[in-house]
Protein backbone atom coordinates (compact mmCIF):
# COMPACT_ATOMS: atom_id res chain seq x y z
CA UNK A 1 0.00 0.00 0.00
CA UNK A 2 1.24 3.48 -0.79
CA UNK A 3 2.49 5.70 2.00
CA UNK A 4 0.25 8.73 2.10
CA UNK A 5 2.63 10.76 4.20
CA UNK A 6 1.29 10.23 7.72
CA UNK A 7 0.84 11.93 10.04
CA UNK A 8 -1.92 13.77 8.20
CA UNK A 9 -4.20 15.83 10.43
CA UNK A 10 -7.78 15.27 9.30
CA UNK A 11 -9.64 16.98 12.15
CA UNK A 12 -9.22 20.41 13.74
CA UNK A 13 -6.67 20.44 16.52
CA UNK A 14 -6.92 23.00 19.32
CA UNK A 15 -3.38 24.38 19.55
CA UNK A 16 -1.86 27.74 20.26
CA UNK A 17 -0.77 27.95 16.62
CA UNK A 18 -4.24 27.14 15.33
CA UNK A 19 -5.83 29.61 17.74
CA UNK A 20 -3.47 32.33 16.57
CA UNK A 21 -4.35 32.05 12.89
CA UNK A 22 -5.35 35.42 11.47
CA UNK A 23 -6.37 34.72 7.90
CA UNK A 24 -8.96 37.44 8.17
CA UNK A 25 -12.71 37.75 8.26
CA UNK A 26 -14.94 36.11 5.68
CA UNK A 27 -16.29 38.04 2.72
CA UNK A 28 -18.20 36.96 -0.39
CA UNK A 29 -17.08 37.62 -3.94
CA UNK A 30 -19.03 36.75 -7.08
CA UNK A 31 -17.43 35.21 -10.19
CA UNK A 32 -20.05 35.11 -12.91
CA UNK A 33 -23.14 33.99 -11.00
CA UNK A 34 -21.34 31.98 -8.32
CA UNK A 35 -20.58 33.32 -4.86
CA UNK A 36 -17.31 32.47 -3.13
CA UNK A 37 -16.06 33.02 0.38
CA UNK A 38 -12.62 34.51 0.81
CA UNK A 39 -10.68 36.39 3.43
CA UNK A 40 -10.39 40.12 4.00
CA UNK A 41 -7.22 41.21 2.14
CA UNK A 42 -6.40 43.75 4.85
CA UNK A 43 -5.93 40.91 7.36
CA UNK A 44 -4.50 38.34 4.98
CA UNK A 45 -1.21 36.71 5.97
CA UNK A 46 -0.82 35.30 2.43
CA UNK A 47 -0.80 37.01 -0.99
CA UNK A 48 -4.32 38.50 -1.15
CA UNK A 49 -4.33 38.65 -4.97
CA UNK A 50 -2.98 35.18 -5.74
CA UNK A 51 -6.28 33.30 -6.14
CA UNK A 52 -7.87 36.10 -8.13
CA UNK A 53 -4.90 36.14 -10.50
CA UNK A 54 -5.13 32.37 -11.04
CA UNK A 55 -8.86 32.59 -11.81
CA UNK A 56 -8.35 35.50 -14.19
CA UNK A 57 -6.00 33.47 -16.41
CA UNK A 58 -9.03 31.65 -17.86
CA UNK A 59 -9.22 32.51 -21.55
CA UNK A 60 -12.15 33.95 -23.54
CA UNK A 61 -12.88 30.68 -25.33
CA UNK A 62 -13.80 28.84 -22.12
CA UNK A 63 -17.51 28.03 -21.97
CA UNK A 64 -19.62 29.89 -19.38
CA UNK A 65 -20.17 26.68 -17.41
CA UNK A 66 -16.48 25.75 -17.36
CA UNK A 67 -15.58 29.32 -16.38
CA UNK A 68 -18.08 29.26 -13.50
CA UNK A 69 -17.27 25.78 -12.19
CA UNK A 70 -13.47 26.00 -12.37
CA UNK A 71 -13.41 29.49 -10.84
CA UNK A 72 -15.44 28.17 -7.92
CA UNK A 73 -13.22 25.08 -7.62
CA UNK A 74 -10.03 27.15 -7.54
CA UNK A 75 -11.49 29.55 -4.97
CA UNK A 76 -12.69 26.79 -2.63
CA UNK A 77 -9.49 24.73 -2.93
CA UNK A 78 -7.31 27.75 -2.27
CA UNK A 79 -9.48 28.81 0.68
CA UNK A 80 -9.27 25.26 2.07
CA UNK A 81 -5.48 25.34 1.85
CA UNK A 82 -5.30 28.73 3.57
CA UNK A 83 -7.85 27.96 6.30
CA UNK A 84 -6.05 24.73 7.25
CA UNK A 85 -2.55 26.02 6.45
CA UNK A 86 -1.81 22.91 4.42
CA UNK A 87 1.88 22.04 4.34
CA UNK A 88 3.82 20.75 1.35
CA UNK A 89 4.03 17.29 2.95
CA UNK A 90 0.26 17.18 3.47
CA UNK A 91 -0.36 18.39 -0.07
CA UNK A 92 1.97 15.72 -1.47
CA UNK A 93 0.19 13.07 0.63
CA UNK A 94 -3.08 14.14 -0.99
CA UNK A 95 -1.53 14.10 -4.48
CA UNK A 96 -0.14 10.61 -3.87
CA UNK A 97 -3.56 9.43 -2.68
CA UNK A 98 -5.11 10.63 -5.95
CA UNK A 99 -2.25 9.18 -8.02
CA UNK A 100 -2.57 5.85 -6.24
CA UNK A 101 -6.29 5.76 -7.03
CA UNK A 102 -5.46 6.31 -10.68
CA UNK A 103 -2.87 3.53 -10.74
CA UNK A 104 -5.34 1.07 -9.20
CA UNK A 105 -8.23 1.91 -11.53
CA UNK A 106 -9.07 -0.37 -14.46
CA UNK A 107 -12.13 -1.14 -16.57
CA UNK A 108 -13.16 -3.48 -13.72
CA UNK A 109 -12.52 -1.22 -10.72
CA UNK A 110 -12.76 2.54 -10.35
CA UNK A 111 -10.76 3.46 -7.25
CA UNK A 112 -11.05 7.19 -7.91
CA UNK A 113 -14.81 6.89 -7.84
CA UNK A 114 -14.62 4.81 -4.65
CA UNK A 115 -12.52 7.54 -3.05
CA UNK A 116 -15.27 10.04 -3.89
CA UNK A 117 -17.87 7.63 -2.51
CA UNK A 118 -16.39 7.35 0.98
CA UNK A 119 -16.47 11.14 1.44
CA UNK A 120 -20.06 11.28 0.19
CA UNK A 121 -19.28 13.29 -2.93
CA UNK A 122 -20.91 10.96 -5.45
CA UNK A 123 -24.09 10.72 -3.35
CA UNK A 124 -24.22 14.53 -3.12
CA UNK A 125 -23.68 15.00 -6.86
CA UNK A 126 -26.33 12.34 -7.52
CA UNK A 127 -28.84 14.27 -5.40
CA UNK A 128 -27.99 17.56 -7.12
CA UNK A 129 -28.26 16.05 -10.60
CA UNK A 130 -31.56 14.25 -10.16
CA UNK A 131 -33.37 16.41 -7.59
CA UNK A 132 -36.54 17.95 -8.98
CA UNK A 133 -37.07 21.61 -8.15
CA UNK A 134 -40.78 21.00 -7.57
CA UNK A 135 -42.26 18.73 -4.93
CA UNK A 136 -44.23 16.17 -6.91
CA UNK A 137 -46.77 14.02 -5.10
CA UNK A 138 -45.73 11.03 -7.19
CA UNK A 139 -42.06 11.43 -8.03
CA UNK A 140 -39.84 9.30 -10.27
CA UNK A 141 -37.87 6.48 -8.68
CA UNK A 142 -35.10 7.88 -6.50
CA UNK A 143 -31.56 7.62 -7.76
CA UNK A 144 -28.43 6.38 -6.00
CA UNK A 145 -24.76 6.29 -6.90
CA UNK A 146 -23.41 4.21 -9.77
CA UNK A 147 -20.58 2.82 -7.68
CA UNK A 148 -17.17 1.63 -8.92
CA UNK A 149 -18.10 -1.89 -10.08
CA UNK A 150 -20.48 -1.31 -12.99
CA UNK A 151 -19.28 -2.99 -16.20
CA UNK A 152 -20.10 -1.93 -19.71
CA UNK A 153 -21.93 -4.29 -22.07
CA UNK A 154 -23.39 -6.78 -19.62
CA UNK A 155 -25.05 -9.66 -21.51
CA UNK A 156 -28.62 -9.27 -22.72
CA UNK A 157 -30.79 -11.93 -21.13
CA UNK A 158 -34.23 -13.32 -21.83
CA UNK A 159 -37.00 -11.91 -19.69
CA UNK A 160 -37.73 -14.24 -16.78
CA UNK A 161 -34.29 -15.88 -16.89
CA UNK A 162 -31.60 -15.83 -14.22
CA UNK A 163 -28.44 -13.83 -13.69
CA UNK A 164 -27.12 -16.42 -11.22
CA UNK A 165 -24.57 -18.89 -12.60
CA UNK A 166 -22.45 -21.42 -10.71
CA UNK A 167 -23.80 -20.46 -7.27
CA UNK A 168 -26.01 -22.92 -5.43
CA UNK A 169 -26.06 -21.28 -2.01
CA UNK A 170 -27.64 -17.95 -1.19
CA UNK A 171 -31.27 -16.85 -1.06
CA UNK A 172 -32.53 -17.19 -4.62
CA UNK A 173 -35.06 -14.50 -5.44
CA UNK A 174 -37.60 -13.77 -8.17
CA UNK A 175 -37.67 -10.01 -8.82
CA UNK A 176 -40.45 -8.54 -10.92
CA UNK A 177 -42.36 -5.36 -11.58
CA UNK A 178 -43.20 -2.74 -14.17
CA UNK A 179 -41.50 0.30 -15.70
CA UNK A 180 -43.92 3.22 -16.10
CA UNK A 181 -44.13 6.94 -16.83
CA UNK A 182 -44.26 8.63 -13.43
CA UNK A 183 -46.84 11.20 -14.56
CA UNK A 184 -49.23 9.11 -16.64
CA UNK A 185 -48.66 5.68 -15.17
CA UNK A 186 -48.45 4.26 -18.70
CA UNK A 187 -46.15 1.25 -19.21
CA UNK A 188 -42.89 1.99 -21.02
CA UNK A 189 -42.00 -0.35 -23.87
CA UNK A 190 -38.34 -0.88 -24.69
CA UNK A 191 -37.03 0.06 -21.25
CA UNK A 192 -33.69 -1.60 -20.49
CA UNK A 193 -32.84 -2.71 -16.97
CA UNK A 194 -29.11 -3.20 -16.42
CA UNK A 195 -28.73 -5.08 -13.12
CA UNK A 196 -25.76 -6.27 -11.04
CA UNK A 197 -24.98 -7.33 -7.47
CA UNK A 198 -22.45 -9.27 -5.40
CA UNK A 199 -22.23 -12.98 -4.69
CA UNK A 200 -22.90 -14.37 -1.18
CA UNK A 201 -19.19 -13.96 -0.43
CA UNK A 202 -19.59 -10.19 -0.86
CA UNK A 203 -17.58 -10.00 -4.09
CA UNK A 204 -18.56 -8.74 -7.53
CA UNK A 205 -17.57 -11.15 -10.28
CA UNK A 206 -14.62 -9.05 -11.45
CA UNK A 207 -13.19 -9.29 -7.91
CA UNK A 208 -13.57 -13.07 -7.76
CA UNK A 209 -11.72 -15.37 -10.17
CA UNK A 210 -13.97 -18.27 -9.14
CA UNK A 211 -17.04 -16.62 -10.67
CA UNK A 212 -17.78 -16.79 -14.39
CA UNK A 213 -17.41 -13.61 -16.40
CA UNK A 214 -20.41 -11.25 -16.02
CA UNK A 215 -21.97 -13.44 -13.33
CA UNK A 216 -24.81 -11.79 -11.41
CA UNK A 217 -25.21 -9.22 -14.19
CA UNK A 218 -27.61 -8.85 -17.06
CA UNK A 219 -29.71 -6.55 -19.21
CA UNK A 220 -33.44 -7.05 -19.69
CA UNK A 221 -35.75 -5.16 -22.07
CA UNK A 222 -39.46 -4.62 -21.42
CA UNK A 223 -42.26 -5.34 -23.89
CA UNK A 224 -45.44 -3.38 -24.51
CA UNK A 225 -46.74 -4.07 -21.01
CA UNK A 226 -43.65 -2.55 -19.40
CA UNK A 227 -43.19 -5.61 -17.20
CA UNK A 228 -39.89 -7.17 -16.24
CA UNK A 229 -38.82 -10.25 -14.28
CA UNK A 230 -35.66 -12.21 -13.55
CA UNK A 231 -34.05 -14.45 -10.95
CA UNK A 232 -31.25 -13.13 -8.77
CA UNK A 233 -29.97 -13.55 -5.21
CA UNK A 234 -31.05 -11.76 -2.09
CA UNK A 235 -27.96 -9.58 -1.69
CA UNK A 236 -25.57 -9.55 1.23
CA UNK A 237 -23.74 -6.73 2.97
CA UNK A 238 -20.03 -6.45 2.21
CA UNK A 239 -16.97 -4.26 2.88
CA UNK A 240 -15.75 -1.98 0.14
CA UNK A 241 -12.16 -2.82 -0.88
CA UNK A 242 -9.70 -1.56 1.72
CA UNK A 243 -6.48 -2.28 -0.18
CA UNK A 244 -6.33 1.15 -1.80
CA UNK A 245 -6.49 4.85 -0.93
CA UNK A 246 -10.24 4.77 -0.20
CA UNK A 247 -9.68 2.08 2.42
CA UNK A 248 -6.69 3.94 3.80
CA UNK A 249 -8.78 7.09 4.18
CA UNK A 250 -11.47 5.15 6.07
CA UNK A 251 -8.78 3.86 8.43
CA UNK A 252 -7.47 7.38 9.02
CA UNK A 253 -11.02 8.53 9.80
CA UNK A 254 -11.69 5.53 12.08
CA UNK A 255 -14.69 4.48 9.97
CA UNK A 256 -16.01 1.06 8.98
CA UNK A 257 -16.06 -0.02 5.29
CA UNK A 258 -19.43 -1.82 5.24
CA UNK A 259 -22.17 -1.37 2.67
CA UNK A 260 -25.72 -2.63 3.32
CA UNK A 261 -27.08 -5.36 1.03
CA UNK A 262 -28.27 -3.90 -2.28
CA UNK A 263 -28.94 -4.53 -5.97
CA UNK A 264 -27.74 -2.03 -8.59
CA UNK A 265 -29.85 -0.85 -11.54
CA UNK A 266 -29.54 1.42 -14.54
CA UNK A 267 -32.99 1.81 -16.09
CA UNK A 268 -33.09 3.56 -19.47
CA UNK A 269 -35.67 4.04 -22.21
CA UNK A 270 -35.99 6.14 -25.38
CA UNK A 271 -37.03 9.73 -24.56
CA UNK A 272 -36.72 9.18 -20.79
CA UNK A 273 -34.10 10.32 -18.31
CA UNK A 274 -32.11 7.28 -17.13
CA UNK A 275 -32.37 6.09 -13.54
CA UNK A 276 -29.17 4.99 -11.82
CA UNK A 277 -30.16 3.50 -8.49
CA UNK A 278 -29.80 0.80 -5.85
CA UNK A 279 -32.44 -1.26 -4.00
CA UNK A 280 -31.62 -1.95 -0.33
CA UNK A 281 -32.67 -4.84 1.93
CA UNK A 282 -34.46 -3.50 5.00
CA UNK A 283 -33.17 -6.33 7.19
CA UNK A 284 -29.52 -5.32 6.83
CA UNK A 285 -27.85 -4.04 9.99
CA UNK A 286 -25.88 -1.44 8.01
CA UNK A 287 -28.97 0.16 6.47
CA UNK A 288 -28.50 3.27 8.63
CA UNK A 289 -24.72 3.64 8.31
CA UNK A 290 -23.75 2.95 4.72
CA UNK A 291 -20.03 3.65 4.20
CA UNK A 292 -20.83 5.60 1.00
CA UNK A 293 -24.03 7.35 2.17
CA UNK A 294 -26.25 6.04 -0.66
CA UNK A 295 -29.35 4.75 1.20
CA UNK A 296 -32.66 6.58 0.68
CA UNK A 297 -35.90 5.63 2.41
CA UNK A 298 -37.80 5.08 -0.83
CA UNK A 299 -35.19 2.56 -1.99
CA UNK A 300 -35.46 0.31 1.10
CA UNK A 301 -37.47 -2.83 0.33
CA UNK A 302 -38.76 -6.05 1.90
CA UNK A 303 -37.99 -9.46 0.41
CA UNK A 304 -41.12 -11.62 0.65
CA UNK A 305 -41.39 -15.42 1.02
CA UNK A 306 -42.20 -17.10 -2.31
CA UNK A 307 -44.12 -20.39 -2.44
CA UNK A 308 -44.55 -22.89 -5.23
CA UNK A 309 -41.42 -21.89 -7.12
CA UNK A 310 -38.54 -24.40 -6.97
CA UNK A 311 -36.16 -21.76 -8.34
CA UNK A 312 -36.63 -19.18 -5.58
CA UNK A 313 -37.52 -18.95 -1.92
CA UNK A 314 -38.06 -15.17 -2.01
CA UNK A 315 -39.61 -12.61 -4.29
CA UNK A 316 -39.17 -8.88 -4.64
CA UNK A 317 -41.85 -6.81 -6.39
CA UNK A 318 -40.65 -3.35 -7.38
CA UNK A 319 -41.87 -0.82 -9.94
CA UNK A 320 -39.65 1.81 -11.58
CA UNK A 321 -41.13 5.21 -12.44
CA UNK A 322 -39.36 7.28 -15.08
CA UNK A 323 -39.51 10.96 -16.07
CA UNK A 324 -39.39 11.98 -19.70
CA UNK A 325 -36.53 14.19 -20.81
CA UNK A 326 -39.05 16.99 -21.29
CA UNK A 327 -40.31 16.73 -17.71
CA UNK A 328 -36.81 16.32 -16.34
CA UNK A 329 -35.66 19.42 -18.21
CA UNK A 330 -38.63 21.41 -16.96
CA UNK A 331 -38.40 20.41 -13.30
CA UNK A 332 -34.67 19.94 -12.73
CA UNK A 333 -32.71 22.31 -10.53
CA UNK A 334 -30.89 25.11 -12.31
CA UNK A 335 -27.49 24.05 -13.59
CA UNK A 336 -28.11 20.30 -13.66
CA UNK A 337 -28.89 20.26 -17.37
CA UNK A 338 -25.96 22.45 -18.43
CA UNK A 339 -23.15 20.96 -20.50
CA UNK A 340 -19.89 20.92 -18.52
CA UNK A 341 -17.47 18.56 -20.23
CA UNK A 342 -17.36 15.41 -22.29
CA UNK A 343 -14.78 13.69 -20.06
CA UNK A 344 -16.22 10.49 -18.66
CA UNK A 345 -18.70 10.06 -21.50
CA UNK A 346 -17.59 6.44 -21.76
CA UNK A 347 -19.46 5.68 -18.55
CA UNK A 348 -23.02 5.13 -19.61
CA UNK A 349 -25.76 6.90 -17.69
CA UNK A 350 -28.57 5.08 -19.35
Amino acid sequence: MADFGEPLTLVPVETSVAADRTNGTSNERTYGTAKHTETDPSNHKFDPDFTKNVINTTGPKASPRIRKVIASLIQHVHDFARENEITVDEWMAGVEMINSAGRMSTDRRNEGQLLCDVIGLESLVDEITYKLSTSASDAPTSTAILGPFWRKDAPRRKMGSTIVHGIDDGDHTFMHGKVTDYLTGDPIEGAELDVWHTAPNGLYEQQDEKQVDFNLRGRFTTGRDGKYSFYCLRPTSYPIPDDGPAGKLLQLLDRHPMRPAHIHFIVSAPNYKPIITQIFDRRDKHITDDAVFAVKDSLVVDFLPRKGDPKAGFELPYDFKMASYEEAQKDSLAGTTEESASYGAGVRHG
